[in-house]
C-alpha cells in the first residue's frame, strides 16, 4: 500500500508500563494511579483494547515484545536481541558471526546483585571492555563499548552450533547467578568470558582509577541475547512507511534499521527517568517533516519495574504521558491525517521485577475517528489494564497492531 508524507503515523512505546495490581496502591496497577491526562484522552476517543506481544512459548523480551509492535512476527524472523543492537552500533556481521549482548554486572556472593552495575557510566564500561579485550586472548573475540551496561561481543566465524542458550540478567535480580550461565553448543567460551572478567575488573588499574572518577558498581561481565544476523522486509517495502526511530537502547534502534528506518540521535537520553523527554518529542516532530513513521521508545518505566521501584515508576508513566504524548500530540494536530498508538511492549511489574509474556493495553488514535467502523465504541475513560480488558477488544497476533494502526481495520 502506498503511503505519502501527508499522511503521519506514530508510535509511542512506554516500555514495561503495564504492571500488575499492588496490595500498596489500593489494588490498582501503577497505570491507574499514575495521572495520565494525555492517554487518558486518547483512551476516551480512539480505541482501546488488549494485545498479546509475545507469542507463546518464547521469552518476553524487549526485542521480541518491541519486534512485534513494529509488525513482524517474532516466530519467523526473530534471530536474538544482540545482532539486532549490533546493527545499530554499526558493527559489520557476516553469516557465520555471533552477536553476544555483554552487560556489566554487580555480582556480590554469588548473587545477582545488580544487573546494570549501578547504571554505569558509559565511559567507565568502555575502560572495562578495552582491559578485557587486551587482557583474554581469545581468538576470533571483538568487543564493543555501548551506553552504560549495554555492550557487545562479536564472536567471527565462531562454530557453525554455537549458539549458546542464556539468561538475561535483569531476569535473576537477587538469585544465584551460577545456575544461570550460559549452556549448551559454544557456553564454554561464554563461560570463560564471564569467569576471567570478575578477576580482571579486580586486578586493573585502569578500572580501579576509574571507579573514582565515574558512576558504576562492576565485579563482572554478564554474557547473553546470542544471534546471528537478521534479515528482515522493509517497512517501506511492506506498508510504505519510512521514517525513524527514536530511542536511548541500542536494541530499538537496531530493530529499526533491520525494518529499513533511521536513527535519529538525541542529546541527553539514559533510559532512565532522568533522560532527555522534551528532546526526544521535539526530534519525533521534526522527523516526521520529512517522513511519514516515527517509533519512539521510552525505557525508564521497564527500568524502574526492574529495580522494584513504585515512586519512580509512577514518576516515569507520568512523565511519558507529560512530556512524550502530550507534546507530541499537540504538535501533530498541525496535520489532518495522523494516527498514533500508545502502548508498553510487555509489563514488567513491581512484585517480580522482570518481563512477563502477558497481554499489553494498547490505545490507537486517530485524527479520522473510528466512527463507523467495526470497532467504533471500543474505548473507555482512562489508559489502564483493566480499561483496556473492559471494552472486549483483543489482539491475539501483537504484529497485526501495526496493520489496525494503519488499515483502521484488521482483514
Amino acid at each position: 500500500m502506498e503511503r505519502t508524507n501527508n499522511s503521519k503515523y506514530v508510535i509511542l512505546l512506554g516500555d514495561g508500563m503495564a504492571d500488575l495490581p499492588i496490595a500498596s496502591l489500593d489494588g490498582k496497577t501503577p497505570l491507574e494511579i499514575a495521572g495520565t491526562p494525555n492517554m487518558d484522552r486518547l483512551a476516551a476517543e480512539g480505541i482501546l483494547g488488549m494485545a498479546r506481544t509475545v507469542p507463546e512459548g518464547m521469552q518476553p523480551g524487549s526485542d521480541i515484545a518491541n519486534l512485534s509492535i513494529m509488525g513482524y512476527d517474532p516466530r519467523i524472523t526473530y534471530s536474538g536481541r544482540a545482532p539486532l543492537e549490533a546493527i545499530n552500533m554499526g558493527i559489520e556481521m557476516g553469516p557465520r558471526d555471533l552477536a553476544i549482548r555483554c552487560n556489566m554486572v554487580d555480582i556480590r556472593e554469588g548473587v545477582m546483585h545488580d544487573f546494570s552495575a549501578d547504571h554505569i557510566d558509559s565511559a567507565f564500561s568502555a575502560i572495562i571492555m578495552k582491559e578485557l579485550e587486551k587482557s583474554m586472548a581469545i581468538p576470533g573475540m571483538e568487543y564493543y563499548p555501548g551506553v552504560s551496561y549495554r555492550n557487545i561481543i562479536v564472536w567471527r566465524n565462531c562454530p557453525h552450533d554455537a549458539l549458546p542458550e542464556s539468561t538475561p540478567p535483569h531476569d535473576i535480580h537477587g538469585e544465584p547467578a551460577a545456575p544461570h550461565v550460559p549452556r549448551g553448543p559454544g557456553a564454554e567460551v561464554l563461560n570463560r568470558i564471564m569467569e576471567e572478567s570478575r578477576h580482571i575488573i579486580a586486578s586493573s588499574r585502569r578500572v580501579r582509577e576509574a571507579q573514582s572518577k565515574y558512576r558504576g558498581s562492576p565485579t563482572s561481565v554478564w554474557l547473553w541475547g546470542c544471534g546471528r544476523k537478521p534479515t528482515m522486509e522493509s517497512l517501506e517495502k511492506r506498508f510504505g512507511l519510512h521514517g525513524y526511530t527514536i530511542s536511548a537502547v541500542d536494541l530499538v534502534h537496531g530493530l529499526g534499521q533491520a525494518a529499513g528506518l533511521s536513527p535519529i540521535p538525541v542529546p541527553g537520553t539514559t533510559g532512565y527517568i532522568d533522560t532527555n523527554y522534551a528532546g526526544k518529542a521535539a526530534a519525533l516532530l521534526r522527523g516526521l517533516e520529512n517522513a511519514n513513521f516515527v517509533f519512539l521508545h521510552v525505557e525508564s518505566p521497564d527500568e524502574s519495574g526492574h529495580e522494584g521501584n513504585i515512586e519512580h515508576k509512577l514518576q516515569a508513566i507520568e512523565d511519558f504521558d507529560h512530556k512524550i504524548v502530550g507534546p507530541v500530540m499537540e504538535g501533530l494536530s498541525a496535520y489532518r491525517d495522523y494516527t498514533v498508538l500508545v502502548c508498553p511492549d510487555h509489563p514488567t511489574p513491581l512484585s517480580m521485577r522482570t518481563h512477563t509474556a502477558d497481554p499489553i493495553p494498547f490505545c490507537i488514535y486517530s485524527s479520522a475517528g473510528w466512527k463507523g467502523t467495526a470497532y467504533e465504541g471500543k474505548n473507555a475513560s482512562s489508559f489502564s489494564e483493566r480499561s483496556a480488558e473492559s471494552t472486549g477488544l483483543f489482539i491475539a497476533e501483537g504484529h497485526r497492531l501495526i496493520e489496525l494502526m494503519l488499515n483502521r481495520n484488521l482483514s
